[in-house]
């Protein structure tokens, strides 16, 4: 795949990121934002129901390679990154307490969901350069997505704008030798909708022993038959190594960051990933009030990860489909807007564990011993959904929502055999998910809004077994009840926008995840959780003059997020803060456009103290981060159009934690590891290339 990616960098010269500073509406530069940066629109993909929308104009704040930074902006979302191949995703504290991964929220890529059985998400299998636009339910308010504590992310595709037919191709290169090159095709000629994107990415990494490589190829395409129907498919290929560092004690963190965990660094550990997701869709329209699209998919994960307490060699082969109708219905008066559908989601999952000799391999690193454990999962999930959507008057709307979820779980131990077989079946009863959520625009530019929600969230595999191994039949699924006022303003001529939102979410059963070896966690329902906050964001847009543009924004987050009650053993932590929530962030930042053909942009981030302890005795270091990103583009003539980018990353080298563990301990005399070093200054250039037949 390297030589492919030699060959596409000679055919087609450079790049600048796919999301740039906004300019006219474009089929080469595929940076129109006619859907990305209407947040304010009074329908999205989730009715009435508010959300984040996160477009071109956040992605043009920061670096290419990880969409980490771009989703951090978002005020109530933080996502943990130790690596680019290791990200945890929390919306308003809900996932704080996950080790590893990514799980209590539902993520969905065009519309097909790519969460696993096991309720685990992996953001980083895809390229943030694919995208058109990210958008982020909060909280368990959208129901026809599944109606998770934390709520759903999801993830849209480029198309091409208009009828069109157009290449690009951007490159970028940067410090810890970093080399990204992604190159893009997209047709549309009134039918045929033809995407197809395939992007390399490799560096080396500021820590030792943290070396990545990927490559990854996306068609998305559809196909218009007649003014009734359509037919789509979506091809999804990602195939990727990175070397683990892992975390480190607060001892070595300080020392030198830059190091490896030593048993990660003698195993010279490391974890493949090959995944493909493949998705068929079937639009019809029945009559102008009543439409139908149904999707199948499938999805594979062959996963290798060599660590060194044992070598994990796991696959999951998924598949289910996705039926949604949608309509209008009048009731009296009322034009009634309605969505009924269901989605299955069946996958299984096979694993085994090996030894690792890396100490007897004379320094080659990783070497698999004899087969110690192996297992297989049967997982299947089915949640049924429907929305009413009543729009009372021409400023007062409500929407109604329902959804209803069953989960089973079907666990094997394939090395165990006869008294000690650990073979078990866990079938969580059926949970109703209902919501309300109330809109009044009281101006043309102004709303305010009411939700009432409420959501859950399912153990993972880990969670539902015992110390011995054996299925917990008393282990339970979190449940909680959102309460959620908010509004979205854009006054003085839609220049000026205001959003703000105060939220409650009680949540029950919680999950609590107890480490019982160095590579073994079991999960209790240890009690309740209070997640409070405020989330706000304000931005202005000052027109200096026609060819100047200034848009400064502020967004902030406050978490006061706390244990209600508590009891671990004989200790009580009723009371203290939420583990793994910082109370306080804030992103701000300046944009600037001059000319329409440079661009100056600059983002400040402020992440408070963590704390790492369900006692609250050891916080992580609050730190202050500095972005910034200036870039140049112009339209060469009607077919070509030229960019170019250059960035800095943490600009004044700050030594900060990018992720941390709660709850560790040390093993063997060893201390505690809670910290991932997040990289030091660094630099990247972009340049682009794009073209129009």
């Amino acid at each position: 795949m390297r030589g492919l990616c030699s060959l596409f960098l000679l055919l087609l010269v450079g790049c600048v990121l796919s999301a740039q500073q906004p300019i006219p509406k474009d089929s080469i530069t595929q940076l129109d934002e006619v859907i990305l940066l209407d947040a304010l629109k009074r329908k999205n993909t989730v009715g009435i129901i508010p959300s984040e929308v996160i477009g071109p104009k956040t992605f043009q704040n920061y670096s290419p390679v990880s969409m980490v930074s771009a989703i951090n902006q978002t005020p109530g979302v933080y996502i943990f990154s130790g690596a680019l191949n290791t990200n945890r995703i929390t919306i308003r504290g809900i996932g704080a307490r996950t080790l590893f991964g990514t799980n209590k929220l539902r993520l969905y890529y065009n519309d097909i969901p790519v969460t696993n059985g096991a309720g685990t998400s992996e953001i980083e299998s895809f390229d943030l350069e694919n995208l058109s636009q990210i958008e982020v339910v909060k909280g368990p308010k959208a129901t026809s997505f599944g109606a998770n504590l934390g709520g759903a992310i999801i993830l849209n595709p480029k198309e091409a704008l208009g009828r069109s037919t157009n290449f690009s191709n951007n490159v970028t290169i940067g410090s810890f030798g970093l080399l990204k090159n992604n190159l893009s095709f997209n047709h549309f000629d009134g039918k045929l909708r033809l995407g197809l994107q395939y992007g390399h990415t490799e560096t080396e990494g500021y820590r030792e022993n943290s070396n990545f490589e990927r490559d990854g190829l996306l068609l998305n395409t559809s196909y218009q038959i007649n003014s009734r129907n359509t037919i789509s498919l979506l091809l999804n290929h990602i195939d990727y190594t990175a070397q683990i560092p892992s975390s480190l004690g607060a001892t070595a963190f300080a020392e030198n960051p830059q190091q490896a965990t030593f048993t990660w660094r003698a195993s010279q550990g490391f974890e493949a990933n090959n995944s493909t997701l493949v998705g068929v869709s079937f639009s019809h329209e029945f009559t102008p009030a009543l439409k139908n699209t149904t999707s199948i998919f499938y999805s594979y994960l062959d996963h290798y990860e060599a660590r060194p307490f044992g070598i994990l060699d796991e696959f999951t082969n998924g598949y289910g489909f996705r039926t949604r109708f949608s309509g209008n219905l009048k009731i009296s008066d009322i034009l009634a807007e309605y969505h009924i559908g269901a989605e299955l989601y069946k996958d299984e999952y096979r694993w085994n564990e090996f030894e690792n000799l890396y100490q007897e391999n004379n320094g080659n690193g990783s070497l698999p011993g004899d087969l110690f454990a192996r297992n297989k999962e049967f997982r299947d999930q089915l949640n049924t959904f429907t929305t009413v959507l009543l729009p009372f008057t021409d400023t007062f709307s409500i929407q109604l929502g329902l959804n209803w979820n069953k989960t089973d779980y079907d666990y094997r131990d394939l090395f165990n055999s006869g008294a000690e077989n650990k073979s078990a079946i866990r079938n969580f009863k059926a949970i109703v998910l209902p919501s309300i959520n109330m809109q009044y625009d009281f101006t043309e530019s102004g709303q305010l809004y009411v939700n009432v929600s409420r959501g859950f969230s399912n153990p993972g595999l880990e969670e539902t077994l015992t110390p011995d191994g054996v299925v917990n039949p008393d282990i339970a699924q979190e449940t909680g009840i959102n309460y959620e006022f908010g509004g979205r303003f854009n006054p003085l001529a839609k220049k000026f926008k205001i959003d703000f939102t105060l939220y409650q979410m009680n949540v029950r059963n919680l999950l609590v995840a107890e480490r019982v070896d160095d590579d073994r966690f079991i999960g209790r329902n240890a009690g309740k959780t209070k997640h409070q906050g405020l989330e706000l964001a304000l931005s202005y847009l000052l027109d200096i003059s026609p060819k100047i543009k200034l848009t400064p924004f502020l967004n902030y987050t406050l978490n006061d997020h706390k244990f209600i009650s508590f009891v671990d053993g004989d200790n009580d932590f009723s009371g203290n803060p939420l583990t793994g929530v910082a109370k306080n962030r804030i992103h701000g930042g300046l944009q600037t456009d001059f000319f329409n053909d440079f661009y100056c942009n600059i983002t400040y981030q402020h992440v408070g103290a963590i704390p790492l302890t369900d006692a609250n005795n050891l916080s992580s270091d609050a730190f202050n981060l500095v972005h910034t990103r200036l870039g140049y583009r112009k339209k060469l003539s009607d077919k070509f159009v030229l960019g170019f980018d250059f960035g800095i990353n943490n600009l004044f080298d700050i030594v900060y934690a990018q992720s941390v563990l709660i709850n560790t301990q040390g093993f063997g005399g060893n201390e505690p590891r809670y910290y991932y070093p997040g990289d030091e200054r660094n630099f990247y250039g972009s340049l682009r290339l794009g073209y129009r037949l």
